[in-house]
């Protein structure tokens, strides 16, 4: 097996995108070094919502029980017209495929101090502040001579030039891999030569943060106004928090007494503020900001062992509430295969799927971002009246909430590492994520992925065959039996289901390759092995 590497991993930016790709990391033994340029988290509220799928990261992450104590699961999405009738509904449910409820209100100052606190537990992971990185540079040595992957070949490890807040001086350090996680201004974009693809929608909102003690009108999920002229949208938070977003213009001022007078009027549909009020304790205004809601993304996410994540990589309008999930899932997707590749090595085309399974992901969410900002809110021509008819004509349809929510995340595209062939039996479920239901396990009630572990796992619904055995042991992965979990069924339907008899999950619980049922082997280890390096190492893999 390859020694591990001596170089960390250096992540720019100490956001929740950067803090949980140190996090992910250290699961699975990888140093990191985070540089933040602030001293502290940024104070006000941002991000307010996660799925399910963002729940199990914080869960493989070990946060998922204190991010528990501060969130307020939420019942779903309402679409309203100007005169707040409901159009559509889409619900969501308070246990979803990954065992959580599937939306989550949360602060984010909250969740980034949760995530710092962890960060501080792990030896693995050291957070310097109050630093600016100055340039990111691949060496254009190459250091690997083996396997050859194409144009992405590692050339070196990479040198950061920073400087410490307060210092003129510039200090270096070298990584092997650098994350960018710096957020749409990224230096490490521009650093790789990446450039913004327009997914065409920009529209300027006003977002208001308020704590209040004043009843307040709401049905407890996010409410979308659907209107050409005053867009809107509302949630509340916590609880005693609440957010507006409105479609206002750039000099439509919400300062001073005018000011107060015309954001009395925004919020009189949820709440009755009285002609002579003032801002004070039962009705404060913690933030407003003026955002530009834009759709992009970064044309290229990888060169050589720089990447990107979150924001640096894509941005999204917030309609759907996935920003931050996008990253999230970033972190998710990139941090095992660079564990594999530096702690294992693992051949450095598997990095390249990064960016294979991960952009069309995004591009997706985006898209239907776009789609309802368009359809709901976007423009006030004659066309959007009919978009938003049309849409609630849809909605009304049997089924139709269901799938829009379920598209959300859809299945990767195939690759290397997701062999989809929908004809062949079993094939269905490549690509998509495994439920984590209930189990019992040494007698305690638990979360499937605390059985499973930080690698990958074999979940068969039959004895296991010698080719399952061979494939679970070079991996050093668990063999675990559905039966034998204890569950409510979940599982050995969710085969049946999928017509197969075992599956083979990754780390962030992809399936990756599936046993059809009926048969005795893995369909695909010819196209995932080599890359995982398994061949030349099955004999230093042991089991679980």
């Amino acid at each position: 097996m390859k020694a591990a590497s001596r170089r960390p991993v250096v992540i720019i930016g100490a956001g929740p995108v950067g803090v949980m790709a140190g996090l992910l990391l250290a699961r699975h033994g990888v140093r990191s070094l985070l540089l933040e340029r602030h001293r502290d988290i940024y104070p006000l509220p941002r991000a307010v919502v996660v799925d399910d799928e963002i729940r199990r990261i914080l869960q493989s992450a070990g946060v998922h029980e204190e991010f528990a104590a501060l969130a307020r699961p939420a019942p779903g999405l309402r679409l309203l017209d100007a005169g707040r009738r409901v159009i559509a509904e889409f619900p969501r449910s308070m246990h979803g495929h990954h065992g959580f409820p599937q939306t989550s209100m949360f602060d984010q100052p909250e969740l980034e101090r949760l995530l710092r606190d962890a960060l501080a537990r792990r030896p693995e992971c050291e957070l310097w502040s109050g630093v600016e990185v100055v340039s990111v540079t691949q060496s254009v040595t190459q250091s690997v001579a083996r396997d050859t992957d194409g144009p992405n070949d590692p050339t070196g490890p990479v040198r950061v030039t920073l400087r410490r807040d307060g210092s003129d001086e510039e200090e270096h350090l070298w990584a092997d891999a650098v994350l960018g996680c710096d957020g749409a201004g990224s230096l490490t974009r521009d650093a790789i030569g990446a450039v913004w693809e327009d997914l065409h929608f920009e529209e300027s909102w006003r977002v208001i943060d308020v704590r209040t003690s004043r009843p307040v009108r709401t049905w407890e999920g996010a409410e979308q106004i659907c209107s050409p002229t005053r867009p809107a949208t509302f949630m509340r938070v916590s609880e005693d928090r609440y957010r507006w977003e409105f479609r206002l213009a750039d000099d439509h001022n919400l300062e001073g007494p005018d000011g107060w007078e015309r954001l009395r009027e925004l919020v009189a549909p949820w709440v009755d503020l009285p002609p002579d009020a003032s801002p004070g304790n039962d009705f404060e205004v913690v933030r407003q900001a003026q955002y530009t809601f834009r759709a992009r993304l970064a044309d290229r996410w990888r060169s050589g062992r720089v990447f990107l994540l979150g924001d640096a990589a894509h941005l999204t309008p917030p309609f759907v509430g996935q920003g931050l999930c996008a990253g999230l899932r970033d972190a998710q997707n990139l941090t095992w295969k660079l564990a594999r590749v530096l702690q294992r090595g693992a051949r450095e085309g598997l990095l390249d799927t990064y960016e294979r399974e991960r952009k069309p992901h995004a591009r997706h969410v985006i898209r239907v971002a776009v789609a309802v900002g368009w359809a709901m809110t976007g423009g006030q021509d004659r066309g959007a009246a009919f978009r938003r008819a049309v849409v609630g004509t849809a909605c009304r349809i049997p089924g139709v909430t269901a799938a829009v929510g379920r598209d959300l995340s859809p299945a990767l595209t195939a690759g290397p590492l997701v062999r989809r062939r929908p004809r062949l039996t079993g094939r269905m479920l490549a690509g998509t994520f495994c439920p984590q239901p209930w189990v019992r396990h040494d007698g305690r009630r638990v979360r499937l992925d605390d059985v499973l572990g930080e690698s990958f796992a074999v979940l068969t619904a039959v004895p296991p065959t010698a080719q399952m055995t061979a494939v679970a042991t070079a991996l050093g992965a668990p063999t675990i039996r559905v039966d034998d979990l204890g569950d409510d069924g979940t599982l050995a339907g969710w085969l049946a289901r999928g017509r197969a008899d075992a599956v083979l999950l990754r780390p962030d619980r992809v399936v990756m390759d599936t046993v059809p049922a009926g048969t005795s082997d893995f369909t695909d280890t010819v196209a995932w092995a080599p890359l995982l390096h398994t061949a030349r190492h099955t004999a230093d893999a042991r089991p679980a």
